[in-house]
């Protein structure tokens, strides 16, 4: 029996090699014409699809923006960076639809969505958004149809709907937040600019065993001059809202939210300065607070500028609240306040305690003036913790923060 090993192969006659060596030529020209034609398909295919995904992006956009029938939404340019898991939308405007509203409900220059890379380091893919000079404004119109206050709309839905991934975070820049009433004598326009604002972690994806695992953080300057500063840290996974808030407003020269005194009070300020310190905590939706107003060197009713105006009514209403602020101050401070105590369920009206604010109108008059602080003390809660305000009028060193 023959080895295998020890069969010949078949020979080439020598006059067929030189045809045998061609044929395999034209195949190997044959294979590579094929891949070449391939790769040149692809790549065009792949341009085509490039150039085409910014309007198939667009168009998805639009229709997700176009989910309430009260606001629709109006975008710019759309920017692909595929390089980084991105896209970027720029003129982004949403506008109610009903009544004539000048302004619309939320516009930015650029809003960005991407890939977060430091996840990754934690197993998971989620999505960051950038808002670059956003503005928000809310109106009151005196009618339902052209007040425009973004209720009814589901706007968190729409934010999940723009982005294949959960989205973790969110930075906002330079933005502002206005409120208006264009309906009355002296259009009220009061507004917080330069927002700095950044939301972290509401997938937790460092896997805290924390309650309060997500963190939001804002400031801003009120009328372009207080200082404005807001803390909050809240359990995304929470059946009903859980979280502790704390946001202070130092500073505020009071002349220049006469507009909103005058259209809301029908009175208006001489001089002062105004803070602002408001303390909430929500647990499994049930709500428990303090607001705490404070007037400073507060002057309402000028007896040679108030007399002169025509309406005598308004004229005993400005002198009363002057006549009230000035005999419930406290005088070593020359400040008018109290603290405003509220509690309630999230899901129901809630309940402000009268007797109480009355009560620490006495108190902050007759016994201690209140502090722009929190009163559960700067450093008392994890995350929320301000520094020293920045106070506009020449107080004691010992009266600051």
């Amino acid at each position: 029996m023959k080895n295998r090993s020890s069969i010949a192969e078949p020979v080439v006659p020598a006059k067929h090699a030189p045809a045998a060596k061609a044929a395999r030529k034209r195949r190997k020209r044959y294979l590579w014409r094929a891949i070449g034609f391939t790769l040149i398909v692809l790549l065009l295919l792949a341009g085509i699809g490039r150039a085409m995904l910014p309007w198939f992006v667009r168009d998805y956009v639009n229709r997700t923006l176009d989910q309430n029938p009260l606001y629709e939404g109006e975008i710019g340019e759309v920017d692909i960076h595929l390089w980084r898991g991105a896209y970027s939308i720029r003129d982004v405007r949403i506008s109610k639809t009903t009544g004539n509203t000048p302004v619309p409900f939320f516009a930015s220059s650029r809003v960005d969505f991407a890939i977060q890379w430091d996840a990754l380091w934690h197993r998971t893919v989620v999505g960051r958004v950038v808002m670059e000079r956003p503005e928000i404004n809310f109106v009151d119109a005196g009618s339902e149809s052209e007040d425009q206050s973004g209720a009814g709309a589901p706007w968190l839905q729409m934010i999940k709907d723009l982005f294949p991934f959960r989205i973790n975070s969110a930075i906002v820049r330079n933005g502002s937040v206005h409120f208006r009433a264009f309906g009355k004598e002296n259009p009220v326009d009061v507004y917080l600019s330069n927002v700095q604002a950044t939301i972290d972690n509401l997938t937790n994806i460092r896997d805290e065993t924390k309650p309060l695992v997500s963190t939001v953080q804002v400031t801003g300057t009120a009328m372009d001059h207080a200082k404005f500063e807001y803390r909050m840290t809240l359990d995304p996974f929470a059946y009903r809202p859980t979280f502790h808030m704390a946001m202070r407003l130092v500073g505020l020269d009071v002349t220049r939210i006469n507009d909103l005194a005058k259209a809301y009070g029908n009175f208006d300020f001489e001089r002062g300065w105004f803070d602002l310190i408001v303390e909430t905590e929500a647990r499994e939706g049930l709500l428990n607070g303090y607001a705490k107003p404070l007037f400073r060197n507060l002057e309402v009713f000028d007896l040679s500028e108030d007399v002169k105006d025509e309406n005598v009514f308004e004229v005993f209403w400005q002198a009363l609240v002057g006549g009230v602020t000035a005999l419930f101050k406290n005088q070593s401070r020359d400040q008018f306040g109290t603290l405003i105590p509220f509690s309630g369920d999230l899901s129901q009206a809630t309940n402000t305690d009268i007797l109480a604010t009355i009560g620490n109108i006495l108190r902050n008059a007759f016994v201690r003036a209140y502090l722009p602080r929190l009163e559960s003390g700067e450093e008392g809660v994890e995350g929320l913790t301000f520094g020293p305000g920045e106070l506009s009028d020449p107080i004691s060193v010992g009266d600051r923060l």
